[in-house]
C-alpha cells in the first residue's frame, strides 16, 4: 500500500507564523492550509503591504473636535507640557506618562489643562520661532524611543498625574483628591530644588480673604508628613490645603501665612498638585543620570510599562 506521507513544519518569516503542510513528493506547499498565527506591523502578506495599526485621539479644541494620530498628538501634548530644554529622558518620561493619560480617558481629551495641554505645529513655530525644527525633532525623538509604551497597574492604564515641582516630596493621592490610588503614593523628590526655585509669594488683602473665606484671620492646623497644608482655619471655617490654594489661586497647597499690614503673605513651595511625577524632579534624575524608566517606576508606585499594539 502506497503511502503518503505528511510532514508539518512551522515557518518563521519576517514577524509572521505559519504552520505549512508540504507533500514529500510535489514539495509543493498547501496555501489553503497555512494558518496565520501572529502578525507583525508592517510586514508582507502574499506580496502584499499591510499597514500598522494607527491610533487616533479625539481632542476637543473648542468646540471643533480634532482626530489625530496619537504620536502626533503626543508631540504637540509634551512640547506643551515640559519645557523642551529638559534631558531627553525626561522628555521621554513625559511622553509615557501623556501616552498613558490618553489611553485612560479612551483617546478623547481636550487641548486644556482640564485634560492635557496640546499646541499644533502652527503654535510651535509660533512659539520657538528659529529653533522649531531643532525642538521639534527633538521631541519627536521621545516620543518615537518610547512608542506605544503605557503605565499599567493591575494591567489597566493608569491615571498618570503629573505636576510642575514640590518641596521634597510628592503627596498621596488621597490627601489632595480624597480618594486612594495605590500607584499615587507620596515619594522622596529632592531634586526638584535643584533645578529651579521652587519658593512664590502671594500676597492677598484682607477685603479679599473676608469676601472669599469669610474671615481674614487665618492659621494653619495641621500639616502632611510632606510638608503639605492638611487643614486651615478661617475665623469658624475650617479648610483644607486644596481648597485654600484653589480658592485663593496658590501656586501650591504646600504653604505658610505671614501676617502683613493689611492681609496676609502666603509662601508657597512648589507648583501644582504634587500628585504622580514631578516634571522638574524628572529633569532633576534625568541629569543625575537616571533613565526614563527608572524616573517613572520612582513616581509611580509598583507600575509596569507596557507596550502596546497601537
Amino acid at each position: 500500500m502506497k503511502m503518503i506521507m505528511k510532514s508539518f513544519a512551522i515557518l518563521l518569516f519576517l514577524g509572521y507564523t505559519f504552520f505549512l503542510i508540504f507533500h514529500p513528493q510535489t514539495k509543493a506547499v498547501n496555501h489553503a492550509a497555512s494558518v496565520l498565527i501572529n502578525r507583525g506591523p508592517d510586514m508582507p502578506i502574499n506580496n502584499e503591504a499591510v499597514d500598522a495599526p494607527v491610533q487616533y485621539v479625539a481632542v476637543m479644541r473648542g468646540n471643533t473636535q480634532v482626530d489625530l494620530p496619537l504620536e502626533e498628538y503626543l508631540i504637540g501634548v509634551v512640547a506643551s507640557e515640559m519645557p523642551v530644554t529638559f534631558e531627553l529622558e525626561a522628555l521621554k518620561a513625559q511622553a509615557v506618562a501623556a501616552r498613558t493619560f490618553a489611553s485612560a480617558r479612551g483617546y478623547s481629551v481636550d487641548d486644556t489643562t482640564a485634560s492635557q495641554v496640546y499646541k499644533d505645529n502652527e503654535q510651535l513655530k509660533s512659539q520657538w520661532l528659529d529653533q522649531y525644527d531643532e525642538y521639534y525633532k527633538k521631541v519627536k525623538q521621545a516620543v518615537e524611543e518610547t512608542a506605544n509604551q503605557i503605565l499599567v497597574y493591575q494591567g489597566e492604564p493608569i491615571t498618570a498625574a503629573f505636576f510642575s515641582s514640590c518641596m521634597s516630596a510628592t503627596t498621596n493621592a488621597q490627601d489632595y483628591w480624597q480618594n486612594e490610588v495605590p500607584y499615587l503614593r507620596s515619594v522622596a523628590s529632592p531634586w526638584d530644588s535643584e533645578t529651579v526655585d521652587i519658593t512664590r509669594s502671594k500676597e492677598v488683602d484682607d477685603s479679599t480673604l473676608t469676601n472669599t473665606l469669610g474671615s481674614s484671620q487665618l492659621a494653619v492646623l495641621s500639616y502632611y508628613d510632606n510638608g503639605y497644608v492638611k487643614t486651615v482655619q478661617a475665623g469658624s471655617q475650617q479648610y483644607t490645603g486644596r481648597q485654600i490654594r484653589e480658592m485663593l489661586g496658590l501656586a501650591s497647597s504646600c504653604f505658610t501665612i505671614e501676617r502683613i499690614e493689611n492681609g496676609l503673605r502666603f509662601i508657597t513651595y512648589g507648583n501644582g498638585h504634587g500628585i504622580g511625577m514631578s516634571q522638574y524632579g524628572a529633569q532633576g534624575m534625568a541629569l543625575a543620570g537616571y533613565t526614563y524608566d527608572e524616573i517613572l517606576h520612582h513616581y509611580y508606585t509598583d507600575v509596569e510599562i507596557k507596550t502596546t499594539l497601537v
